[in-house]
């Protein structure tokens, strides 16, 4: 009995121990997982006006590409079976989008506003020259890396910027491929030189399109002195956006070019070719600098009136049939967008992936940490969704191992038909005239 008291006064004087203040024991709470800080890379597109319509494509491109940066997918790119970058531990990509409208004033401020006041570490876009070549003077004052996945003005590397680099080959490169194309289709074709002879360049009068008519101009005076091989017999510039393209398409009529170069974005592409068939305007070939003859929405629209263009571009989903990254991206962008892919968006999709290596290796958000990653950046072609030898910038920030290709639409789809390396389907020349098709 007295053991079973002493026992009782024990327990109770344990109870009444961790009753007191002070008494309970400390039990550590569990650590909480520290919560990585996403990294907020801006992007600067039109997304509203008249290139809505590929801004929203590119917008779509870069989320996706920024999807399987965050999360976890089977396939074989970079971060892909990862979540996050793991050089930043796991970090999330966070893009931050901006309406440029089509304007380079508003280009400018929106960079201006992203880097002051979002706070994002490095800057991609815009698409246009014109937009990319005043968003990146924001850039380049306030210190912060430009990641130019798209635009083609030659001029835009020849600044001596220290913070702007460019994925996408430019038009002197993309120029000098037409010009390799033709002497390799007279050969094949069996065709004297008078017979591929006078040119006409057609281009609009933004940068994008001077800077296309200033680059085969010089490769025409360069490497064709006095006219010897080409001459142009028509050199029109027609303003961005026109309303109305008849007297522009009427001149190229009476000068009678067997090519025509053309450099035009969506509105004005569709605008011509509808003129083109009205006033029965027959070259033997017109040779487009992709833009808005790349768009899915120029066959969606002129269905077969869209036939036999050439056009340089960068990237063709028949090129899956090489690349199957190609097809598996593109049925990814299909399966949440409905639509292909085309050069633009791939080349959007390629820039994300190309900044996002490059704030990865960096593994800091500081520019310039992310600024010196880019310089010794080295992507090979096997981790890319284009026919590139790879990333790899030079001392102008240009990727030195972008290339083109030139496709044909045929049947209402673009077949890659040159290089040959690359060449899927035998391209149709002349083109048959609209009373022919």
């Amino acid at each position: 009995m007295k053991n079973k008291i002493l026992l009782l006064c024990m327990a109770f004087i344990l109870v009444a121990a961790f009753a007191l203040p002070g008494c309970v024991p400390e039990v550590a709470p569990p650590e909480e997982e520290e919560e990585v800080e996403a990294v907020k890379i801006g992007a600067i597109y039109p997304l509203t006006g008249s290139l809505a319509a590929i801004g929203t494509d590119i917008k779509h491109a870069v989320e996706l590409a920024a999807d399987i940066v965050n999360n976890s997918y089977d396939i074989d790119l970079p971060f892909a079976r990862g979540e996050g970058l793991p050089g930043l531990g796991g970090a999330p990509i966070e893009v931050v989008f901006a309406d440029s409208k089509g304007s380079p004033e508003t280009g400018l401020a929106e960079a201006e506003r992203l880097i002051e006041m979002e706070g994002v570490v490095a800057l991609i876009g815009a698409y246009q020259s014109s937009v990319t070549e005043t968003a990146s003077f924001a850039a380049e004052r306030l210190a912060i890396p430009y990641l130019n996945p798209e635009s083609t003005y030659p001029g835009l590397t020849d600044r001596g910027f220290t913070w702007f680099f460019r994925n996408t080959p430019h038009d002197y490169t993309f120029s000098e491929t037409f010009f390799k194309f033709l002497e390799d289709l007279k050969e094949k074709e069996g065709l004297d030189q008078s017979e591929i002879e006078n040119v006409a360049i057609l281009y609009e009068d933004t940068l994008f399109g001077v800077g296309v008519a200033d680059a085969e101009k010089d490769l025409i005076a360069e490497k064709y002195p006095a006219g010897a091989e080409y001459k142009i017999v028509a050199d029109i510039a027609y303003a961005h956006e026109a309303a109305s393209v008849t007297s522009e398409v009427m001149k190229l009529k009476a000068a009678n070019p067997d090519i025509v170069f053309q450099a035009s974005y969506l509105s004005d592409a569709l605008l011509f070719q509808k003129e083109f068939k009205a006033l029965d305007f027959n070259p033997k070939a017109i040779l487009a600098m992709d833009a808005g003859h790349i768009h899915p929405d120029f066959v969606g629209t002129l269905g077969a009136d869209a036939n036999y263009i050439f056009t340089r571009d960068v990237w063709s989903l028949d090129l899956s049939a090489i690349n199957p990254l190609i097809g598996i991206v593109n049925d990814m962008y299909h399966e949440r967008y409905g639509k292909n892919m085309d050069g633009t968006t791939a080349r959007s999709f390629t820039g994300l992936m190309t900044i996002a290596d490059a704030i990865n290796r960096a593994g800091s958000t500081e520019p310039e940490a992310i600024r010196e990653a880019l310089v010794e950046t080295d992507i090979p072609a096997d981790q890319l969704i284009m026919p590139w030898r790879g990333v790899k910038f030079d001392e102008t920030g240009q990727n030195m191992y972008g290339e083109g290709v030139i496709s044909q639409i045929i049947d209402e789809s673009w077949h890659t038909v040159y290089p040959s390396e690359f060449a899927l389907r035998d391209w149709v020349y002349p083109q048959p005239t609209w009373a022919e098709r």
